[in-house]
């Protein structure tokens, strides 16, 4: 007797290697994801302007990356005494100009060579809904807490929506290595404070534009991360207490679940026992002159050197 619809992820006939890159971009899931990603100590960068929510500012960020274009003083605002890019999430303001650039560029910089060698982009869209900054004219990724009366706010139009997609694939297709796969993803994070019913529709308008565009490129696929939270994992013991975001052990099973798709035999046992190095990485100890302790810690940077014999980029830099 089954308990629950499962949803699964359809296997990849390419797989992800333990040399693979992974460029990952969009709302706080995708970091959640590349989180993982880095703990199982692939090469893993995510989010060089932020997180970002909306397809219009997502693909705007990878023409950005794309082109390498630098920002400069003119774009920026000023809002409480610091300098803001509306490009960008809140972490990128800063007090004086040059840091709010040299961030916002230095991050530039490091995805555009990044994206250069990839073979992997996961793509998550959070929302439909975009705010106009009213005295620029300027559709804007972040709000950065500034008035609500400077933006007006409406849900991206259908074409708006394609357009961006589209778009964001031809510049990825374009920087990225030749055999780039391309994952596209729905946040299954609900946007509350826009209201249930827009919440959904916001959602609605976004998965209806990635089918309708990636059918047109064999490089291109969908993950039904946005279902397997809805309908798999529809319990909220798998919510955080908001009863917004997923928990660890819905993230951790969305993530399994991918590798399982995904992942080559090969980097499965990779990222299995790196995560297991990391989980002994976290034993603290009192004396750690004791016998004992000291036995634990040769063993444990004997297993350390052993995973890094297997690749050829640098891992477990901390240790």
């Amino acid at each position: 007797m089954k308990f629950r619809t499962e949803v699964a992820i359809k296997e990849s006939q390419k797989k992800i290697e333990v040399e693979d890159k992974i460029f990952s971009i969009g709302s706080c899931f995708a970091s959640e994801m590349s989180d993982l990603f880095q703990q199982g100590q692939l090469q893993s960068i995510h989010n060089p302007f932020g997180t970002i929510f909306n397809p219009f500012s997502i693909n705007n960020s990878i023409k950005r990356l794309h082109d390498a274009e630098f920002y400069h003083e003119e774009e920026l605002i000023t809002f409480n005494d610091e300098f803001i890019s509306l490009d960008h999430h809140t972490s990128f303001d800063t007090r004086y100009i040059h840091q709010t650039l040299n961030k916002i560029n230095s991050k530039l910089e490091e995805g555009n060579s990044f994206l250069q060698n990839s073979n992997w982009i996961i793509v998550t869209y959070g929302t439909s809904f975009i705010y106009e900054f009213v005295p620029k004219q300027k559709l804007v990724a972040n709000c950065h807490k500034i008035p609500q009366k400077f933006f007006e706010k409406r849900l991206l139009t259908h074409q708006e929506l394609t357009d961006s997609i589209y778009n964001t694939i031809l510049n990825l297709d374009d920087i990225c290595k030749d055999d780039v796969q391309i994952l596209f993803t729905v946040s299954p994070v609900r946007h509350t404070k826009d209201g249930m019913i827009e919440n959904q529709l916001s959602k609605s308008k976004l998965i209806t534009a990635i089918h309708e565009i990636i059918p047109q490129f064999e490089n291109c696929h969908y993950l039904p991360i946005y279902e397997i939270l809805m309908d798999d994992l529809r319990d909220y013991r798998f919510y955080k207490e908001d009863m917004i975001h997923p928990n660890n052990q819905a993230v951790n099973y969305i993530f399994d679940q991918f590798g399982t798709a995904y992942f080559s035999e090969e980097t499965k046992g990779f990222i299995k026992e790196n995560f297991k190095i990391n989980k002994a990485l976290e034993h603290r100890t009192d004396d750690e002159k004791d016998p004992k302790y000291i036995e634990f810690k040769e063993k444990l940077n004997e297993k350390i050197e052993a995973q890094r014999q297997k690749v050829k980029h640098k891992i477990f830099l901390n240790d």
